[in-house]
């Protein structure tokens, strides 16, 4: 896809990195992590850690995909309801996979302490009913979680949604203070450098051909001309989302990458009475739309998906309304940024992890990524150090390919994806 990030809001207000050389010579190395986004820098930074030599590959920038264009919201969880996982999975399952997916928030939150990252983090997540059903079904989640996990989540009747938005006709909503928002790229910079500061050696616009095992060792060819080089390492780790079929054509299936699209308002003067709570605000549809303020009270707004990875024209139209339906006032209000990127989903929508031989990979986060892709590098930092019982929790989830093979699968996953889209509307 090409590069609109030029057209972000994160990059337009992107900490100081100075970009990686490129590689110039063959290397050999304990691990080679493919994708520079937050399950790329988190294995490497997770790995140099445990005291491995690692090295970095990114065919673009560092948070080029969808680390650096998505809207900043700290969800916890999974796409999945715990109600759900338990219903699916039984209790002791249950247990180990909300260790996991809930753990994510504190593994962040830990990253950013840690290591001093500048990314704006805000506490505070609404998830907003669009319809009376999805707050009786939310209120049942809620009082699930709580009674079963320990998670407490604030249930907000719709006569008190004001305290969190002044917009949109929610029909209430679950405020969860263990959420939040962030700046994407700043977090993915800030774990870049702290990658780099352990040991790991980073570089961008070097693309990673398709991992050879040789039977004693792993091969990738990444460069071309004078600038191909040869790396040799025990272990691999793909971390490229949406680009994972390019380098591991047999994963290709498992996930179809959607189209996405957000802008970035002018600052408002009146933001504050918006987002009184300056809380992340995903509402409950199928394609849904997702907002928050800026640390400069900028509305950060992403609606609406589309299924063509051809962009519309004007995306800042496309987006805005969505804005209108939301914020009728801000209906005409100026964007000044405007920017799309592409979200892997996964046919079940839980993310598809696992390995073959020395090769782990980890995709198909399905737009619930921003707080589990860190826990999924150290996921598989864990692994390749022969510990495999907390990778194996999320490596086990069930899933299928998606069925037309290379040339319909995705065409027959849109025609699924608008039949949800159109029940919003019913």
């Amino acid at each position: 896809m090409p590069d609109r990030l030029n057209g972000s809001y994160y990059r337009a207000t992107a900490n100081a990195w100075r970009t990686q050389a490129s590689l110039g010579s063959s290397l050999n190395c304990d691990v080679v992590v493919i994708g520079g986004g937050f399950t790329g820098l988190s294995a490497a930074l997770a790995c140099a850690e445990k005291g491995l030599s690692v090295v970095l590959l990114e065919a673009q920038t560092i948070g080029f995909g969808a680390s650096g264009r998505n809207g900043g919201q700290l969800i916890p969880g999974l796409r999945w309801s715990m109600r759900e996982i338990d219903a699916e999975f039984g209790r002791e399952r249950a247990q180990a996979i909300f260790n996991l997916a809930y753990g994510a928030v504190d593994r962040v939150k830990h990253r950013i302490a840690e290591h001093h990252i500048q990314c704006d983090a805000k506490a505070g997540h609404l998830e907003a009913a669009y319809k009376p059903a999805h707050f009786d079904a939310m209120q049942r989640d809620a009082a699930f979680l709580a009674q079963h996990f320990g998670w407490e989540a604030q249930i907000v009747q719709s006569q008190d949604i004001g305290r969190h938005v002044h917009g949109g006709g929610y029909h209430g909503g679950i405020y969860d203070a263990q959420g939040g928002h962030f700046h994407p790229l700043n977090y993915a910079l800030g774990l870049a450098k702290a990658a780099q500061k352990a040991g790991v050696r980073i570089y961008e616009h070097m693309a990673a051909q398709t991992p050879v095992d040789t039977g004693t060792q792993i091969e990738i060819q990444t460069g071309t001309g004078a600038g191909a080089a040869t790396l040799t390492a025990k272990h691999v780790i793909m971390a490229a989302d949406t680009w994972t079929g390019g380098i591991a054509p047999d994963l290709r299936s498992y996930t179809v990458p959607i189209m996405n699209y957000n802008i970035a308002t002018a600052p408002l003067p009146n933001a504050d009475q918006l987002l009184p709570s300056d809380a992340a605000v995903a509402d409950s549809r199928f394609v849904l739309n997702y907002f928050r303020l800026s640390a400069d009270k900028r509305l950060i707004f992403g609606g609406g998906e589309k299924y063509v990875q051809t962009p519309p024209a004007d995306i800042g139209a496309f987006v805005r309304k969505h804005i209108a339906e939301v914020f009728p006032s801000l209906g005409n209000v100026p964007i000044d940024y405007a920017w799309g990127g592409a979200v892997g989903v996964t046919m079940n929508r839980l993310p598809h992890m696992g390995r073959k031989g020395n090769v782990f990979y980890a995709h198909g986060f399905s737009g619930h990524g921003a707080l589990v892709t860190t826990l999924a590098g150290e996921l598989m930092a864990e692994a390749v150090v022969g510990t495999m019982s907390r990778f194996d929790v999320f490596a086990n989830f069930p899933h299928s390919r998606f069925p037309g093979g290379k040339w319909l699968a995705r065409p027959l996953a849109t025609l699924g994806l608008l039949y949800y889209a159109m029940r919003d509307r019913l």
